[in-house]
């Protein structure tokens, strides 16, 4: 069931949420559009990647989401790695919704810990998002596991041998970024855009960089498309780390992709 706010979203409200799981980067706020005011979410103390540890910055994401939705704006969430979805998933939940998740992601973060060859957290939050593998992340900001018949993960091209496997036997859709403009769906939607599913040429600061991609203009017009034709209700991005090389320019091109998605939200539902 969707809430009904009564007219469409007038503006968006920017969180920024400067962190990489446990590890601080301030530089994530460089893709709030210029002008636009963000809120900060800052908590000190965090020093594991446990979810009794990063609730502390997990919670507050869900309570801004919920909170935004409810008064019907636009919640835009920015933070370094696609944990954050959790929150904001969570956050719409609470608020009425039941959105279908478009993923734009290089990878597919769908490893749990038996499967994983790195153990990386980063690899996992789509696998939580639809119930598999460690929930205590979920559970900690109170998420109801989404459907797997209610994702579509969008641009992935860099999958370990196992999540492959796992998402072959699942529900969740596949289809490329240049197949999104065509997407239209019947329900809300909740958008999700790591930033590495651009090629690394536009986005070089990321960790883990794969070959291939859109270019950062034909990823900004397909997701423009997208959300034109699209009720999205929530919009985030999992960034690049501000240490490495090519941070700047991955930055502006973040500022960039996130500035217009959000823009033809608010047009499109004005």
């Amino acid at each position: 069931m969707s809430c009904d706010n009564g007219g469409g979203m007038t503006e968006a409200h920017w969180l920024v949420t400067p962190y990489f799981f446990d590890e601080y980067d301030i530089d994530l706020a460089g893709a709030v559009p210029d002008g636009a005011s963000a809120v900060f979410n800052s908590p000190a103390h965090i020093t594991d990647r446990r979810a009794v540890s990063l609730a502390v910055r997990q919670q507050p994401i869900a309570q801004f989401v919920k909170k935004t939705s409810a008064a019907g704006r636009l919640p835009v969430s920015i933070a370094g790695d696609c944990l954050s979805t959790l929150g904001v998933m969570a956050g719409l939940q609470a608020a009425g919704h039941d959105p279908v998740l478009v993923w734009l992601d290089a990878h597919a973060d769908y490893n749990v810990p038996e499967t994983s060859p790195s153990g990386f957290l980063g690899g996992m939050p789509l696998a939580m998002m639809v119930g598999r593998g460690d929930l205590s992340h979920g559970e900690s900001v109170g998420l109801t596991p989404v459907q797997q018949k209610d994702v579509w993960l969008v641009g992935a091209r860099d999958l370990d041998p196992p999540e492959a496997e796992a998402l072959k036997a699942s529900q969740i859709r596949q289809i490329g970024v240049e197949e999104l403009a065509q997407l239209k769906l019947e329900r809300p939607v909740y958008l999700h855009i790591d930033n590495d599913v651009v090629c690394p040429e536009d986005t070089p600061a990321n960790n883990y960089t794969s070959p291939g991609g859109l270019r950062l203009t034909e990823t900004l017009e397909a997701c423009q498309r997208f959300a034109s034709q699209n009720d999205v209700v929530a919009l985030s991005l999992s960034g690049w780390n501000g240490k490495l090389d090519g941070a700047a320019k991955t930055r502006r091109n973040c500022q960039m992709l996130m500035g217009g998605v959000a823009q033809t939200i608010i047009d499109t539902s004005a």
